[in-house]
């Protein structure tokens, strides 16, 4: 049984979803900060601070609740946005690297492939 569990917990896929799980909490915070300190003010300059947390009805305080949809909804968007962009430098890359001519062939490469090429055709006969 702990062998079993050695192998599923040091596994790279287990450890590379820890890695990742500690990275997007490490990354959450940015993002708040970011959408707290920056977005936030410039939407409230846009909208002339509009604060949704101080409605309610009677003891209902369902203003924090549209608030949190709120922020919900700019986070996902931001994370988006730099997702987005990240994909592009990826694909940019990806192209960049695809473009690379291959290295020049050596002719005793070619040589060497033409007589693998003839015992094979000479064996099938």
């Amino acid at each position: 049984m702990w062998k079993d569990f050695k192998e599923f917990a040091f596994k790279g896929n287990v450890l590379d979803l820890a890695v990742a799980v500690v990275i997007g909490a490490a990354f959450s915070k940015i993002v708040s900060s970011l959408v707290e300190n920056i977005i936030m003010p410039i939407i409230g300059l846009l909208l002339n601070d509009v604060d949704f947390t101080s409605l309610a009805y009677k003891d209902i305080l369902y203003g924090n609740f549209i608030q949190s949809v709120f922020d919900f909804l700019v986070i996902a968007f931001s994370i988006f946005m730099f997702i987005r962009l990240l994909s592009k430098f990826k694909h940019k890359k990806d192209v960049v690297e695809a473009t690379k001519e291959a290295p020049p062939v050596d002719s005793k490469e070619v040589l060497l492939e033409e007589i693998r090429d003839l015992l094979k055709k000479q064996n099938n006969i």
